[in-house]
Order: C-alpha cells, then sequence, then structure tokens
C-alpha cells in the first residue's frame, strides 16, 4: 500500500520534529515547513493527502492560509494551535477545516484524528472521484479540467473561469466570499482583486446562464460573494 503524504507545517522546531518523526513511525510520509511560505512552496511542489497547519505563525495567519488552501483544494487540512477558544474553532470550521487540534496533545489522539481523517477522505474520493459534478444541464470533470453541456460539448473555459466555477462546485451551495475565490483563481502571489472576480463571473453567466441578466444558477449573495443554485 502507498504510503501517504502529510505535511505540517509548524514554527516550533521541537514540536514540529516530534510530531514528524511521531507519524514517520506510524508509517507516514513526512514533508516539514515553518511557516506560510514554506506551505505555498511546498504544496506548489508536491500533493499531499493531509496538511497539519499551525495557526501561530511567524508571516502568515493560519486562518487566512486555510482559506487560501480551501478555496483551490481539497486536501484535508487538521490545525494544530495552542489557540484554545470556541470562535477560532468555529471560524476554523467555517473555512473549511476538517479538525482541530489544541496543543499540547497527545501525540496518539492526533494519530488517531489523522487517520480518521484520511479515512473519511479516501472514502469520499473513491465515491466521488471519478465522477463530474453535475450543474444543472452541464457537467464539470475536475480531472480533465473540462465542462460539457447537455449534448456532452465542451464549454470553452478560462485557466480562471474553470477554477472559479470549480471552487463554487467544491463548495456544494455554501457561499464564497470573493476573497475566497480570489485565493481560487490565483492564489496569494497574484494581484487580483474583488472586481476581477465580478468580471469572471459576468463571463462565466454568459457561458452558462440562459438568461446572463437574470441569473439561476450562480447566484449574487449582496455585499458577500456567490453560491451555485443547484437543484
Amino acid at each position: 500500500m502507498k504510503s501517504q503524504r502529510i505535511l505540517i507545517i509548524e514554527d516550533d522546531e521541537f514540536t514540529r520534529r516530534l510530531l514528524a518523526a511521531f507519524l514517520e513511525k506510524s508509517g507516514f510520509l513526512i514533508t516539514e515547513g515553518g511557516d506560510g511560505r514554506d506551505l505555498h512552496a511546498r504544496t506548489r511542489e508536491t500533493s499531499f493527502d493531509l496538511i497539519v497547519l499551525d495557526l501561530n505563525l511567524p508571516d502568515e495567519d493560519g486562518l487566512v492560509l486555510t482559506r487560501q488552501l480551501r478555496a483551490r483544494s481539497r486536501v484535508p487540512i487538521l490545525m494544530l494551535t495552542s489557540r484554545d477558544d470556541e470562535a477560532n474553532r468555529l471560524v476554523g470550521f467555517e473555512l473549511g477545516a476538517d479538525d482541530y487540534v489544541t496543543k499540547p496533545c497527545n501525540p496518539n489522539e492526533l494519530l488517531a484524528r489523522v487517520r480518521a481523517i484520511l479515512n473519511r477522505a479516501s472514502s469520499s474520493d473513491a465515491e466521488t472521484s471519478s465522477e463530474p459534478i453535475a450543474l444543472r444541464d452541464y457537467a464539470l470533470d475536475l480531472e480533465r479540467h473540462c465542462l460539457t453541456d447537455a449534448q456532452g460539448e465542451e464549454v470553452q473555459l478560462t485557466a480562471g473561469e474553470f477554477h472559479l466555477l470549480s471552487a463554487l462546485a467544491m463548495a456544494k451551495g455554501r457561499v464564497l466570499s470573493r476573497a475566497q475565490l480570489i485565493d481560487a483563481v490565483g492564489g496569494p502571489e497574484d494581484a487580483l482583486t474583488e472586481r476581477s472576480v465580478d468580471v469572471l463571473i459576468s463571463r462565466l453567466r454568459r457561458k452558462v446562464e440562459a438568461n446572463p441578466q437574470e441569473p439561476d444558477l450562480i447566484i449574487t449573495v449582496p455585499r458577500y460573494g456567490y453560491r451555485l443554485a443547484l437543484s
């Protein structure tokens, strides 16, 4: 069986190496990083099965990083932090984290949570990885990076339009803010704006809505962002 890859982003070297050694002993392939720059670099280079992410990093806030990751990827995220308060947990889950562990933590508890997340992710992938996402009369294929209409004809999308539509589709009807969609389209290093998102939405609507002036698939949520109406 292929070993699963885990990325640990934790600025405290002692904690990071302790977790890395424990998870490696349990059969995982571990990559380490100490800040947000390491996270961006590692995820550009390699695909991971799980990211263990500390919220208290020296250069970027872990909640912001969680939002950025979730906008462009379905990789499971386990938050690891000393922030032991309900508000941060709720924000973390709302941004798309899969679990939340408070430091100091029992390594065996962490291992159990890691395995539970990976098992859920494997079950979900087995059910959905080969199936395109149905969007009314369209089918969005994340593996082939294409959108087809009811006749099976491919709808020509730019890379930005595809990433934005994919983020909305993976949200399964949840509202995504313009900030989350900026992350989905370009990532943290691109100079995109909320206006860029609105322009991409307008272009998408011209391609997928029966009446782009009265859209019923890509719905505007005033003063916040957009969502898909999937039914």
